[in-house]
């Protein structure tokens, strides 16, 4: 089987964009190039690897197999590229990271101070929800996943570095607003605006609640903070939300955190790979960067890896 590099970034390109116009548009070849380079793959596999169906390409079976294949050499020889790059004390290369929505108020400022120290470091952010970020987790397509509730059924690297208080939030003029205590029975005949299930917050909030032996009258869900913010200032409900999806300026017009019993609600933020990842360079010390901005123990390099250098 005869298949050159190039031709498997462009495949793992196919894969990822789900077009043979995006693939080509990724490694910067025409649209008539990059259709006989593919044809010249499934050729030389000798299987059928994808098939359009409404102008969306989707994998065959053997083609989900050579992506992922193709994902592990370009990953390996990547990380090959961070480690000759750190050896010369250069720091470049590419950082992928997946993290949840409600993760999208904080850790773009973390990556800023990284991207100071590191300023030759190409960084891809993929904001999605849980459901999402466990998809690609699940497909190993990013370097590190941040998330508050990480999956139990996958054998991950998993390391706490943020505390993610789970807050009950109303309108400022909520008739408990002013209270200085609140039981969870007295929010009986409330009506509640959460996130959609299967969602970090969800879980955490149904876990609380079940354990409380509350049921909490839905009126909506909605799988936006910003959508249930609104909502809750529109006097909709009220919403167990993440204390770094509320900005202070919010907290002093529209929204007000009330003072439950049992709340906030304990959780954390979690920086996670599969355990049987070996991590590039540049993902370890960013992974160490997330822990040392939290006030943690820098986490430990793999064995046989180089650490970076920091810029002169």
């Amino acid at each position: 089987m005869n298949i050159t590099f190039r031709q498997m970034r462009l495949f793992l390109a196919l894969a990822d964009t789900g077009s043979v116009s995006g693939a080509a548009r990724a490694l910067h070849v025409t649209q008539p190039t990059a259709s006989m380079q593919l044809r010249e793959v499934t050729e030389a596999v000798g299987l059928p690897l994808y098939e359009v169906i409404g102008r969306r390409v989707h994998l065959t079976d053997a083609g989900r197999d050579l992506a992922a294949t193709a994902r592990a050499i370009v990953d390996a020889w990547e990380n090959f590229g961070q480690r000759v790059n750190a050896m010369h004390g250069l720091t470049r290369g590419r950082l992928r990271v997946a993290v949840v929505s409600t993760a999208k108020y904080f850790v773009p400022r973390l990556l800023g101070g990284f991207c100071t120290q590191y300023p030759d470091i190409e960084i891809a952010l993929e904001v999605l929800n849980r459901d999402g970020v466990v998809q690609r987790l699940r497909e190993n397509l990013d370097d590190l996943y941040v998330m508050s509730m990480p999956p139990a059924d996958l054998d991950l690297e998993d390391h706490v570095f943020l505390s993610n208080p789970l807050v009950l939030v109303a309108w400022q003029g909520h008739r408990l607003a002013k209270r200085r205590r609140i039981a969870l029975a007295d929010l009986g005949d409330e009506r509640f605006v959460l996130r959609e299930r299967g969602s970090g917050t969800r879980l955490a909030t149904d876990r609380f609640f079940a354990a409380q032996g509350f049921e909490a009258p839905t009126r909506l869900e909605l799988g936006s903070n910003e959508a249930i913010k609104e909502a809750v200032a529109g006097r909709l409900g009220l919403a167990v939300l993440s204390r770094h999806a509320l900005r202070d300026s919010e907290l002093e017009t529209d929204l007000c955190v009330l003072p439950v019993q049992g709340m906030p609600i304990p959780s954390q933020w979690h920086v996670v790979h599969p355990r049987a990842k070996q991590l590039s360079p540049i993902a370890q010390v960013f992974r160490a960067h997330l822990l040392g901005a939290a006030g943690q123990a820098p986490a430990q390099t793999g064995r046989g890896s180089v650490p970076l250098q920091s810029p002169p």
